[in-house]
């Protein structure tokens, strides 16, 4: 079953450009990834699919129900965490997080003190006395408290010291342990990488793609880095080589992204004098920025 599914999911905010055909699917159980950076249409997708904001053509569906004519019914089972929290600066922690709950057909009280005392978070401080990071925590309860059974999180470790975050990420994991989807927006490729089972790229509103963050980071491509005395950059510019750049600072380096037959590549390597080499699995990081180019 796919829990979120979209169809050429378009928005456009007058004649700019928010997102274009935006087709993906998001099975249930599964912690997916959507990644990009500020501008690329991230947010756009997330506020179209939460209802927020209405698609210009296309459609979006959650547990199989529009997101346009069921919002309120598919948003009492799903989680949002936005990139930007603003509360009602006056109220305590406790009194707006048991006014969430109250949009809830549940006790959502044990869950709520659970949560606020995994993140350490003071339920009797005012709002407007919390720093940044202290209401990104109050987000993060208020997202979880009545046990959705989707979340969906747009940039949510921003303003989280590491310690936070990796508390976060522990009740993300256990969450989903326990049956939650997670659609994982970020721009921070190494949190993605270790979170999520598969990654969708977006670049300039388009989905350019998507696949199994084992498959995108390792299996397509190597990356090779060559150290020697006479290397020519224009020597291992074949078929399937990407990313190829030269440095001369202290020793002559070659570097270059390789998919394909490895045997073809190394043949190209054999006919050279070498120093070193090494050849190694990128990162989703530099896999990101092949894609970027």
């Amino acid at each position: 079953m796919n829990v979120i599914e979209t169809q050429d999911l378009t928005k456009y905010y007058g004649k700019a450009r928010g997102i274009e055909n935006v087709t993906l699917q998001v099975k249930e159980g599964e912690i997916y990834g959507f990644i990009g950076p500020n501008g690329a249409g991230k947010s756009t997708t997330i506020r179209t699919l939460m209802g927020l904001i209405f698609p210009t053509s296309g459609s979006a569906q959650i547990f199989g129900m529009d997101c346009v004519k069921n919002g309120p019914k598919i948003r009492r089972d799903v989680g949002y965490l936005p990139s930007e929290v603003f509360y009602y600066d006056k109220m305590k922690v406790h009194e707006l997080l048991k006014y969430t709950a109250g949009f809830y057909e549940k006790d959502c009280t044990h869950r709520m003190n659970e949560l606020a005392e995994i993140m350490a978070l003071d339920l009797n401080k005012r709002i407007e006395d919390l720093s940044y990071g202290n209401k990104k925590k109050v987000g993060i309860v208020q997202g979880l408290l009545h046990s959705p059974k989707l979340i969906v999180l747009d940039e949510p470790t921003s303003g989280l010291d590491p310690l936070m975050q990796k508390k976060f990420f522990d009740i993300i994991e256990n969450e989903n342990k326990n049956g939650a989807t997670v659609f994982f927006s970020s721009h921070i490729l190494a949190e993605v990488q270790a979170l999520c089972s598969r990654v969708a790229i977006i670049k300039e509103g388009h989905i350019i793609k998507i696949d199994d963050v084992k498959s995108l980071s390792g299996a397509n491509y190597k990356k090779i880095t060559l150290k020697g005395s006479n290397l020519i950059m224009d020597d291992f510019s074949i078929e399937g080589v990407t990313n190829i750049e030269q440095t001369t600072n202290g020793d002559n380096t070659v570097k270059f992204f390789f998919k394909g037959d490895i045997n073809q590549i190394l043949s190209v390597i054999g006919t050279h004098n070498l120093l070193d080499v090494m050849i190694e699995e990128p990162t989703l990081e530099e896999i990101f920025m092949h894609y970027y180019k």
